[in-house]
């Protein structure tokens, strides 16, 4: 991503520069929404993609808490581990506490896999359980998120990290793809961002769309943060941040106070708006009344919808379940 080096194998990183490694869109866009995933063989299903689209006058709810594992994850993870196990990769290890590490935990299971799934030494609740239930084993490492990532990429197993793996952030596209599918043009798209893999799979899968001549113009991209996680918002608007020394936010799945993908983060997107943690529960209750229930991390979206006027059509991403904070 930074320097153009084609990859040589299974690396995370560019053998030349250090930098991310993104895959090449350098197709023609398929109107099927999996054959734009030339790399995928075998998919390794578990009923993902499609996940509906429902509105309220101009406001859109994209239902993706609806993937199976509960989390829109569910697209990165079945496209990378459908391309690991087409190359003989049969275990891996990842970490994470929360959807990822449930997705990629199923899948990995679904793939016949053994998972390693790497988290902090305190981790508890829903998601851990979730984790358990597939089968994966758990390693709890004390000490920062850093010892946990690092701990996982020093594992025995291949490091099948969601946030460098590029297939993972590849498979997000996906998104995009159904959202022009179901809503030609739309002119805002609300994202929760924290390690950016959710808006860079997403910002790439309209720019495809826009290349092939499929899209007027493509939705201006609503990134964002909470107030104690706001990296990306802080870097768009100039400003020092200064990360504390614990997260202790409602939305527990936006954490990542330093990403590694900023730098690209920034370019994918229009516009950034931070809420507080009373705009997120309140956002939260208000999107149960209408029946919709979903985790802390994804009210973000509506927080942020309800500080703004936004002409024209607008669509929220709902990304994870409610029960993922049970």
């Amino acid at each position: 991503m930074r320097c153009g080096t084609p990859r040589e194998g299974l690396e995370l990183r560019c053998k030349s520069c250090g930098g991310p490694l993104k895959v090449e869109v350098d197709f023609p866009h398929r109107e099927k929404l999996r054959d734009n995933f030339p790399y995928v063989k075998e998919w390794i299903s578990l009923g993902e993609f499609n996940t509906p689209l429902i509105w309220k006058g101009n406001l859109g709810f994209k239902l993706d808490f609806m993937n199976p594992t509960g989390s829109y994850k569910d697209r990165g993870a079945v496209t990378m581990i459908s391309y690991l196990r087409d190359v003989g990769i049969l275990e891996i290890s990842e970490d994470s506490s929360g959807n990822a590490g449930s997705a990629v935990a199923a899948y990995g299971a679904a793939a016949g896999m053994r998972v390693r799934v790497y988290v902090p030494e305190s981790a508890a609740g829903a998601k851990v359980r979730q984790i358990e239930a597939y089968g994966a084993s758990v390693q709890r490492i004390p000490g920062s998120r850093d010892d946990v990532s690092r701990a996982a990429s020093n594992a025995p197993a291949y490091y099948a990290s969601h946030v460098l793996e590029p297939h993972f952030r590849d498979g997000i596209r996906s998104l995009a793809y159904e959202l022009h599918y179901q809503s030609p043009q739309l002119d805002y798209v609300f994202l929760p961002v924290s390690a950016g893999t959710l808006l860079l799979g997403v910002w790439e899968g309209f720019q495809h769309l826009l290349r092939e001549g499929k899209l007027n113009y493509p939705p201006k991209i609503v990134a964002v943060q909470t107030r104690q996680v706001s990296p990306l918002c802080s870097r768009k608007e100039g400003v020092t941040y200064t990360p504390p020394l614990k997260v202790t936010s409602v939305a527990d799945a936006l954490v990542s106070t330093n990403p590694v993908l900023i730098d690209f983060m920034v370019k994918a997107a229009d516009l950034c708006v931070v809420v507080d943690e009373d705009e997120i529960v309140e956002a939260r209750e208000k999107l149960a009344k209408m029946g919709l229930y979903v985790e802390y991390s994804s009210a973000t979206v509506y927080a942020a919808y309800q500080k703004g006027i936004y002409e024209g059509k607008s669509v929220l991403v709902l990304t994870g379940h409610g029960l993922k904070n049970g």
